[in-house]
């Protein structure tokens, strides 16, 4: 995609869309609506998408995202290469999902190529506070990220409980069926 095309598209009027509604309160309204104004500027949306104040998206038109998705305060995005959130994940606070990566080039990572990666958030999962995920990650579904992780690559099975710098999967989460429903 042409990058002129691609900014005055998708990323400057996410940016705007963000920066206008940031003095808004992070209630359930405001968040509704804070998603539903920012729909438009990723490259697939589904239903409810709720953001909370300061959160920022790079590239938006390469960021893919299912229905029930919830952006806390202070996340970024950063999608280098692509980045795919399924249904109903919840990325707590100051959150970091970044899909591109710095190379060494005579011995400093300042002027380094970047080398694009894709990530992979299943349905149902949980990422908490802090949490930074870095590209070349696939996260299976229902699985829960623990505080202040640091996911640098890798494969997750679905159910997990993933925590540590870097992350590993501490044990897997017995799944409940709710019977009132």
């Amino acid at each position: 995609m042409n990058k002129f095309f691609r900014l005055i598209r998708f990323d400057w009027p996410l940016h705007f869309v963000l920066f206008f509604t940031n003095w808004l309160p992070d209630n359930v309204v405001f968040l509704r609506l804070r998603g539903w104004l920012a729909h438009w500027f990723f490259g697939k949306c589904g239903s409810d998408l709720r953001i909370g104040r300061n959160v920022t998206f790079y590239n938006s038109s390469s960021i893919y995202l299912g229905s029930n998705i919830y952006f806390a305060y202070g996340c970024i995005l950063q999608a280098i290469g692509k980045i795919t959130i399924d249904n109903e994940v919840m990325i707590g606070p100051y959150g970091v999902i970044s899909s591109g990566r710095h190379s060494r080039s005579n011995a400093s990572y300042r002027y380094g190529s970047i080398t694009m990666s894709d990530i992979f958030i299943g349905s149902g999962t949980w990422i908490g506070a802090r949490v930074s995920v870095l590209g070349d990650t696939i996260i299976g579904n229902g699985c829960l990220l623990a505080s202040h992780t640091c996911v640098t690559k890798g494969s997750f099975l679905d159910n997990s409980l993933i925590a540590g710098i870097p992350a590993k999967v501490i044990k897997n989460l017995e799944v409940e069926y709710d019977t009132n429903n």
